[in-house]
């Protein structure tokens, strides 16, 4: 527990961890701290002056982003002094800033316009300047608009922390302006698109392109929820107005630094409504597909179920909630009596090294070990990933890399060791035991052949001296990485979708034929959920498709089953670091789409047969089943050595396709194509 210190500010006397700058320490008290320039959790650095207050004792005013706590300290945050002091900053900076705060889309939520108000400025005292900055409207995701830009530098920290690197300070003085290399716009420059400067940007200078005239924030129902676009399940924050999402933004706290989604989660929400969506059941008749009704469509569908038996496969996708899950489930075994059930999550992981990985707080580690994985903000393989190892890094964590290649992590770790991952971490384990480590008698017998190199003895280094050393691997490599977590640290198989974890825990794994073995052939009828990595249809009788927009797949199948999309169900998940998430439903079913629990359900009764209800308590019983911490085989397991690409690019080709971020998909090719 982090030792605490006592202090009083405004009269309030508490404690705070030792080493807490007073903005954040008079939070705890209930106090706010006016300010600009801090964002919580980076360093401060005191640009804006506006959190400057008194400390009993000192010489001067503290700047209290910066200003650390200390025992006893007294520090007075009003005084007739510090609020003049305040208001003159305020005015100066409304000088240069545009005041048309009745049509500014921030109103209502602009930190600017909140401290004018409190100071009773509705203009400034100072010669007004105008800077006539060109507004960069050149893509279809971010607005930046340099004249109302406060020069805070919270948008410029936040993309450097991240690893992203693409906004800079340009000019000096008042005539300086937040802008990309060589100023060019976001479009030419290396921008990836994720909007965390949208977040960090406390007034109108960044926001979403298309804001303008959808509502004003504080007309908007702000609901909480989960990405499941990939395996990092990001938080997110969906605005809704009239059951229509108006923007996404990161769920995390505003105002902080661990803000982050990438441009699939904050701008890929119009594919719900796009063109391809599947909004009613279609029926193959003749060479094409038609519509028809419901009661249609599961008549169709239990007729054949009933004729196909146990010769019916299911197949479906990682990233559906645990409640659907657990469904398909009940609905293969009691229903259809069929063991022939499967998901995507068998390509690249055996349910085991889930069910075994270890529930973690990548915030509490020291030390960073990746082995096998290679996380990518711009080719948007688990970005987040990526943005997580970096600010840990960036706030002192080390990092190691276990890798066969380059990987784009190597530019900011601590050491990088080379070659085969296997090798790699026998030689490590046997250098930590050489550091007077404990090892049971097993695993030191299975590392005593192994060759320690100078990284591999600088690696060990790192992890003896870690307090709370994690291993992020790869599921392939997950055997032998959870070595190191039985010497020390936790131990986290990364998923490449949503809820792999949540798949493995809820038992969704084939008593059958595997997932390959069914999208080859073999099943009399296939029943398809999701949206699977399968562009040709499969040999089989029958081929049904349920999802939420018609894909290459679903245009050859014989039945299709419009599904709702993740931000029209509800459930619950188990991210890749072990912790149960919640998602209400943010929006209604479009068209005649229902959840896919609903779906078995139905189908179930026409058929005649009954069919297990979903209770949360089965949800909560599975999830409570602990890891097995212990000494496994030193291997990597190369059937389930799959590149993450090919899962997350057959998972995003709706998404991509059937919205805005087609541009982005667009615009990088050619990128690509000009650069090669």
């Amino acid at each position: 527990m982090a030792k605490t210190v006592k202090l009083t500010i405004d009269g309030v006397e508490f404690r705070a961890p030792e080493g807490t700058n007073l903005i954040d320490a008079a939070e705890i008290a209930g106090i706010h701290i006016p300010n600009l320039c801090y964002l919580k959790g980076t360093k401060g650095i005191g640009a804006c002056r506006l959190c400057l207050v008194e400390v009993e004792g000192a010489k001067s005013h503290a700047v209290a982003c910066n200003a650390k706590v200390k025992e006893g300290m007294v520090v007075k945050t009003d005084t007739p002094e510090i609020l003049e002091q305040r208001k003159f900053v305020i005015d100066l900076i409304l000088s240069m800033h545009p005041l048309d705060c009745m049509t500014c889309t921030k109103a209502g939520v602009c930190n600017l316009q909140s401290y004018a108000y409190d100071f009773d400025l509705q203009e400034s005292s100072f010669k007004r300047k105008k800077f006539g900055h060109p507004v960069d409207v050149g893509n279809p995701f971010i607005k930046m608009s340099p004249d109302y830009c406060l020069l805070c530098g919270k948008c410029v920290r936040v993309c450097k922390e991240q690893g992203t690197n693409v906004l800079e300070f340009m000019g000096r003085g008042i005539g300086a302006k937040v802008t990309t290399v060589v100023d060019r716009s976001l479009h030419e420059s290396d921008c990836t698109f994720c909007g965390s400067c949208i977040d960090a940007c406390p007034v109108n200078a960044i926001i979403e392109y298309d804001r303008v005239r959808k509502g004003r924030e504080w007309e908007y129902e702000k609901t909480n929820t989960v990405c499941l676009l990939c395996g990092n399940a990001c938080d997110i924050q969906v605005n809704l107005k009239d059951n229509v999402i108006q923007k996404i933004n990161a769920g995390e706290d505003k105002g902080t630094s661990m803000n982050y989604i990438c441009a699939y989660g904050r701008f890929g929400y119009d594919f719900i409504e796009s063109d391809s969506r599947l909004t009613t059941p279609m029926k193959r008749v003749g060479g094409g597909l038609v519509e028809t009704t419901w009661a249609d469509a599961l008549k169709i569908m239990s007729g054949k179920l009933k004729k196909a038996g146990k010769d019916t496969g299911i197949v479906s996708v990682a990233s559906i909630v645990n409640e659907d899950a657990l469904a398909m489930k009940y609905f293969a075994t009691d229903v259809l009596k069929t063991k022939n059930y499967d998901t995507t999550m068998s390509l690249y992981a055996k349910p085991e090294s889930f069910i075994n990985s270890e529930r973690a707080h990548t915030t509490d580690s020291d030390l960073l070990i990746t082995v096998g994985i290679d996380p990518s903000q711009r080719e948007r393989v688990l970005p987040m990933l990526s943005v997580l190892i970096r600010r840990r890094v960036a706030r002192g964590s080390k990092l190691v890399v276990v890798n066969s290649s380059k990987t784009k992590l190597d530019k900011v770790a601590t050491q990088v060791v080379r070659g085969d991952e296997v090798e790699t971490l026998k030689a490590l384990i046997k250098a930590a035991i050489g550091k007077g480590m404990k090892a049971d008698k097993k695993l030191k017998d299975a590392v005593k052949g192994a060759k320690v190199s100078p990284e591999i003895e600088e690696a060990a280094e790192l992890f003896a001296a870690a307090k709370n050393p994690m291993v992020l691997t790869s599921p392939a490599l997950f055997d032998a990485a959870s070595n190191l977590s039985v010497i020390k640290g936790k131990t986290v198989s990364v998923a490449y979708e949503a809820n792999a974890r949540g798949v493995a825990h809820m038992g969704l794994v084939s008593q059958g034929k595997t997932y390959k073995e069914m999208v080859t052939g073999g099943t009399k009828l296939l029943y398809v959920i999701g949206e699977v990595p399968l562009g040709q249809r499969p040999e089989t009788d029958f081929l049904v498709v349920q999802n939420s927009h018609i894909t290459e797949l679903a245009k050859q199948a014989d039945l299709l089953l419009p599904s709702a999309t993740y931000l029209e169900t509800s459930g619950t998940i188990i991210d890749f670091k072990g912790w149960m998430r919640h998602m209400p439903r943010m929006i209604d079913l479009i068209g005649r789409a229902k959840p896919h629990r609903e779906i078995f359900r139905e189908v179930a009764k026409a058929m005649g047969k009954k069919f297990k209800k979903i209770k949360s308590e089965e949800v909560k019983k599975a999830y409570k089943v602990e890891p097995v911490v212990m000494v496994r085989p030193f291997k990597k397991d190369k059937a389930l050595d799959v590149s993450p690409e090919m899962i997350l690019e057959a998972a995003s080709s709706s998404l991509l396709n059937s919205s805005r971020l087609l541009w982005l998909s667009e615009s990088e090719r050619a990128s690509a194509k000009a650069n090669a």
